[in-house]
């Protein structure tokens, strides 16, 4: 008997499809907004956003946020602030890490713009969402 084998959590394909969708969207969203952190980092020091330095440079913290999906258990609540929180602060830590650990720079001035900068872009798209969600749903009337 052969087994199939999936890279999905057993919890993500007990999901329903729009779960399913949900968490995708939610983890490749991470993803690229990771990707424009380095964009803009790179190009604010003046440096190509070719292929490869790109990838040097979002590597850690790309490393850093998969980790931080996992650890959260983002499948089960990929656009909550939670969520958010975890993997934020997963992408910073090991980013940092692994950059130290790949022999680059991680002065304090660096780990405080990419702490802020990253707070903003994975729990900021977070928090828009569930404003957005809080101001579309029913409004309650309130008995007097």
């Amino acid at each position: 008997m052969v087994r199939e084998v999936s890279s999905v959590p057993r919890a993500a394909r007990s999901a329903g499809a729009a779960d399913r969708s949900a968490f995708y969207s939610a983890a490749a969203l991470d993803l690229a907004l990771v990707l424009l952190f380095a964009i803009l980092g790179r190009s604010s020091h003046g440096e190509a956003n070719d292929v490869r330095g790109l990838l040097h440079t979002a590597g850690p913290f790309l490393v850093g946020a998969l980790l931080g999906q996992g650890l959260s258990r983002s499948w089960r609540r990929p656009v909550s602030l939670t969520t958010g929180v975890v993997v934020w602060l997963c992408t910073v830590t090991v980013g940092v890490a692994l950059r130290l650990a790949g022999g680059d720079t991680a002065r304090l001035p660096f780990v405080i713009v990419a702490t802020v900068t990253l707070a903003l872009l994975l729990v900021g798209w977070r928090l828009l969402y569930a404003l957005v969600r809080l101001r579309r749903s029913p409004r309650r009337s309130v008995r007097r």
